[in-house]
């Protein structure tokens, strides 16, 4: 037992004199590792008889727990002075203000959206919506475009593919959300009053056009709906939208397929140093298309011409956005620039009011 005394004394000492974390498990590998004192005499049990192996054993698992809970003792007690010593060299001062941090934008595309739905929302309408891969028929024949139409080419619409075989036309990407418009007239009858705002895609790729951009079109069927209807509240719009209290458009005879007749809509404007200003000046700019629903179109969608007659428009989201927030390049919308957005971009805060426009 005069053995175990002196590794009992001589290794509480060394756990005592440990300085840091790194001495302390020298000292626990030195006792209890598999090479250790400790362990080694643990071994040595094996050649004893029986009665000596029961009197050492348990004086060595004694020795064993009593370093292992020396070890343990020492090690919170050197974790609680570099505590200390940490908290006795840092401090904080808890009365300044928090460390900024970086805070994202609103799209101008998700922007101009909002502001627009909440404009038409007070003037009545509602927002309908509708999938993006759209049939050939709810893209093109219930909207009275005929096969020969430039639409229906592949250089202007994407074609999703069919199975080899099989002899339905293809689904395509939507090239306008007048779908939307056929669906909701499906579902809802008439009268009906609704925006349809969404992803549209064609292939065309420059300064002022991309693959996939946004539009919004709109859409009213009634009784003795007629063109002053349209004009009216494409004024009030324009008024709410550019936040101008006058607003002068032009309309333009045209032709959709889907409207007769048909009129393209110029609104009023002027270019001083390089900034547009709507509402004043002798320059004129397009801004979207629009016409009363043409009678084909309300038989596809189950409503009755004879009863029901009303008006349809369509315009970019992404185009309006441009022109009322100055920014240049339609590019930009979906390069994804921090940069850009950051300087285009709008806090959470910059939401649009009842009334149209931003309050901020």
């Amino acid at each position: 037992m005069t053995d175990l005394d002196t590794l009992r004394s001589t290794y509480l000492a060394r756990v005592a004199d440990a300085s840091d974390a790194n001495a302390l498990e020298e000292v626990r590998l030195a006792a209890l590792g598999k090479k250790g004192e400790i362990s080694l005499k643990m071994r040595e049990l094996g050649q004893m008889s029986p009665e000596e192996r029961q009197t050492t054993g348990a004086a060595l698992n004694r020795l064993r727990d009593e370093i292992d809970a020396a070890l343990r003792g020492k090690k919170v007690a050197l974790e609680d002075a570099a505590l200390d010593a940490r908290l006795r060299e840092e401090w904080l001062d808890v009365t300044l203000p928090g460390r900024p941090r970086p805070a994202g934008t609103i799209h101008p595309v998700s922007q101009v959206t909002e502001e627009v739905t909440a404009i038409f929302a007070d003037m009545g309408f509602s927002v309908a919506e509708g999938p993006q891969v759209e049939s050939d028929w709810f893209n093109f024949d219930a909207l009275n475009i005929p096969p020969e139409h430039p639409a229906r080419q592949e250089h202007d619409t994407f074609f999703m593919a069919r199975a080899a075989g099989d002899p339905r036309p293809p689904h395509v990407l939507r090239t306008h959300t007048s779908p939307v418009q056929i669906r909701a007239m499906q579902d809802q009858g008439a009268p009906i009053r609704v925006i349809a705002p969404g992803r549209v895609y064609r292939m065309d790729m420059d300064q002022t056009h991309t693959p996939m951009f946004h539009q919004v079109e709109g859409l009213t069927i009634g009784q003795g709906i007629s063109m002053a209807n349209l004009k009216w509240t494409l004024e009030e719009f324009c008024r709410a939208f550019f936040e101008v209290d006058e607003v002068e458009l032009r309309f333009r005879a045209s032709h959709f397929p889907f409207t007769e007749p048909s009129a393209e809509v110029d609104i009023r404007c002027s270019w001083e140093g390089g900034t547009l200003k709507i509402g004043q000046g002798d320059s004129w700019l397009e801004i979207l298309g629009s016409g009363m629903v043409h009678p084909k179109v309300l038989e596809a969608a189950g409503v009755d011409p004879n009863v029901w007659q009303g008006f349809a428009f369509g315009m970019g989201i992404d185009r309006i956005a441009m022109l009322k927030y100055g920014i240049p390049d339609l590019r930009a919308f979906f390069e994804s620039d921090l940069r850009w957005l950051r300087h285009y971009g709008f806090a959470a805060g910059d939401v649009p009011s009842v009334a149209g426009g931003l309050s901020r």
